[in-house]
């Protein structure tokens, strides 16, 4: 299977203008014959914690939400991040990922377990772990500071996922460093095919530093995008003859 990471710059709080970008780089690794996109962090409304935190209307309620259509109806399986209603009156909502398979069916929603110091006034986190299947590969989902707690890449690999896909938001300075150390050893610690979509440009308080990417297991780098321009990158993942996951 081909498999694609997204990296963008998003509207400040415009989800209908977000939709409108993340539906072009869905035709994008489409016509490049990903058969899914996995796309950053917030990447609905972009990391706007103030706006989040006062506008619902900038929450989603479902992966059945309207606003989605356009997404859903792309042809490609989608793996969406974004404000997540918790369903229950005067709860925090969750950092969510919503995946759409490529008939635009709800496959999974997953909730963010970790967040990070700013996030925990707006949000509330999840407790429980984000897999899938598809194409006869299964996956795990997991949203940018997860991914700093070993615990939750060694559970994806010890349940038989072969793919970790990872929605984040790392920006200039520090995060530089971060993205590029953390997931390749990621890949060869846990033997995963990881997958990284991340922000390129002005997000929130943040400047996203790009750079999507997807390693191999045992670290080796597959596919990797520049630091400045919204694009989708692509590879293959798979399983060798033996059954493990590996390159074909």
């Amino acid at each position: 299977m081909k498999i694609a990471a997204a990296q963008l710059t998003s509207a400040p709080a415009d989800i209908p203008a977000n939709v409108r970008r993340l539906t072009a780089l869905a035709e994008q690794a489409r016509d490049q014959g990903a058969e899914l996109l996995v796309l950053p962090e917030l990447a609905l409304t972009g990391y706007e914690l103030e706006a989040l935190a006062h506008d619902p209307t900038l929450v989603v309620r479902d992966a059945d939400d309207p606003r989605l259509d356009a997404l859903r109806s792309t042809g490609i399986a989608t793996v969406l991040n974004c404000a997540v209603s918790p369903g229950d009156p005067g709860t925090r909502p969750a950092i969510g990922t919503f995946v759409h398979g490529p008939d635009g069916a709800p496959l999974t929603t997953y909730l963010k377990q970790h967040l990070h110091e700013q996030e925990n006034a707006v949000f509330a986190p999840g407790d429980r772990d984000g897999r899938f299947e598809l194409g006869g590969l299964r996956f795990a989902l997991a949203t940018c500071y997860d991914s700093h707690f070993p615990d939750l890449p060694a559970r994806a690999a010890a349940d038989g996922c072969e793919v970790y896909l990872a929605s984040t938001l790392y920006g200039t300075g520090a995060g530089i460093a971060q993205r590029a150390t953390i997931y390749p050893r990621l890949a060869e610690d846990t033997g995963l095919f990881v997958t990284l979509a991340n922000h390129v440009g002005p997000a929130g308080p943040w400047t996203g530093c790009g750079r999507a990417g997807i390693w191999a297991p045992g670290g080796a780098l597959l596919a990797e995008a520049d630091d400045r321009t919204p694009m989708v990158v692509t590879a293959e993942v798979g399983r060798t003859s033996e059954g493990r996951a590996g390159n074909r």
